[in-house]
């Protein structure tokens, strides 16, 4: 490779690279509330937060590498015009065909990442999630209750269980209190189970106990009863894992799916690497500027237009899975035009380069 190449490369890459990594802590900051969210509303079981949180930010990855490939180029990109060195390199004949091989030598790897995040990794990351999170649903520590301690229920109530199986699906030696506006109830059990229903609803299914319900105010209107089984709900789970989820399956099996969700899935999954492309090629003519102009204006630019796509590409998504849009159509409305604007915008670039300078 040409010095000058290396050099346009490792400026692109290097670019690139930082903006991936603010991007992706970023991105991080707010996968960690999310978890962090699920798992005090006993969503999500605590041991499970740190591989929750690896798990659903490659699932970001085909949005955050598009968007980290764009800004990098245009900041390196802005740095060489800033100092003057794209006019210099212009100056000797270097034009947007000559800089297209240091750029592809970016951008080709980066895509094909890109690629295999959205086609592969991204579901494969997403199901195995959901699938961790469905079979420790049926687990009582999942539901935050551990033997020997108290817990606050969604309800706001407390739960305290004595003692659990190995497990973690039935215990023994059960207290639950309940309170409502105006009355308040204490239930105690010998045994029971945990219960998952089909919506991802779990349920404390309690045997042979007693059940004290009475008013918080005072007063002795207290009733006591005997129960043979009793059933207290607990805080939301996850819903099941459902393998016909068009989110959670294989790339080949949608393209055999005639489903408008699996569809609007699968056009879902083939446009990230195609905007990469696409911005990419915009990123060099966008990122064009004088000495005196700002520095990063037309990286703002291309940020506002990335998150456009980006909202356009939900909203087609969300066209096919209705049926406003035919699963023939998909999103190429918008990624033919968008990849064909970027070939003519890079290629017309040397063009108005050259007319500039004439004028100057």
């Amino acid at each position: 490779m040409p010095k000058l190449d290396r050099y346009l490369f490792g400026e692109f890459a290097q670019s690139t690279f930082a903006a991936l990594v603010v991007l992706l802590v970023v991105s991080l900051g707010g996968v960690f509330t999310t978890v962090l969210t699920n798992v005090t509303r006993g969503r999500v079981p605590a041991e499970m937060m740190v591989p929750q949180l690896g798990l659903v930010l490659l699932n970001y990855l085909p949005v955050i590498l598009p968007l980290a490939l764009l800004l990098g180029i245009m900041l390196a990109m802005g740095r060489l015009y800033r100092d003057s060195e794209m006019p210099v390199i212009a100056s000797i004949g270097v034009g947007p065909g000559r800089l297209l091989r240091p750029l592809l030598a970016v951008v080709v790897p980066v895509v094909l990442v890109v690629a295999a995040a959205s086609l592969w990794l991204g579901p494969w990351a997403e199901a195995l999630s959901k699938r961790m999170i469905s079979e420790a649903s049926r687990n009582m520590l999942a539901a935050g209750l551990e033997p020997g301690r108290f817990t606050s229920l969604s309800n706001g109530g407390v739960a305290f269980v004595g003692g659990m199986s190995d497990d973690g699906s039935r215990f023994s030696r059960v207290f639950v209190y309940r309170q409502g506006e105006d009355r308040l109830d204490v239930v105690t059990a010998n045994e029971g189970e945990l219960q998952v229903d089909d919506a991802g609803r779990r349920y404390l299914q309690l045997n042979n106990g007693f059940e004290v319900e009475g008013p918080r105010g005072g007063g002795l209107d207290f009733r006591l009863m005997q129960y043979a089984r009793n059933e207290i709900e607990l805080p939301a789970g996850e819903s099941r894992f459902d393998p016909t989820d068009p989110e959670l399956m294989t790339t080949l099996a949608l393209a055999g799916d005639p489903r408008p969700e699996a569809q609007a899935q699968l056009h879902r999954r083939i446009a990230p690497p195609l905007l990469a492309l696409a911005f990419a090629l915009m990123a060099v003519p966008l990122a064009r500027s004088t000495p005196r102009q700002a520095r990063y204006a037309g990286a703002v630019m291309a940020f506002l237009g990335y998150v456009v796509v980006v909202n356009l590409m939900q909203l087609g998504t969300s066209w096919i899975e209705r049926g406003k849009l035919a699963p023939a159509v998909g999103l190429w409305w918008m990624l033919v035009p968008l990849l064909a604007f970027a070939a003519w915008l890079y290629a017309g670039d040397g063009r108005i380069r050259r007319r500039i300078g004439a004028r100057a």
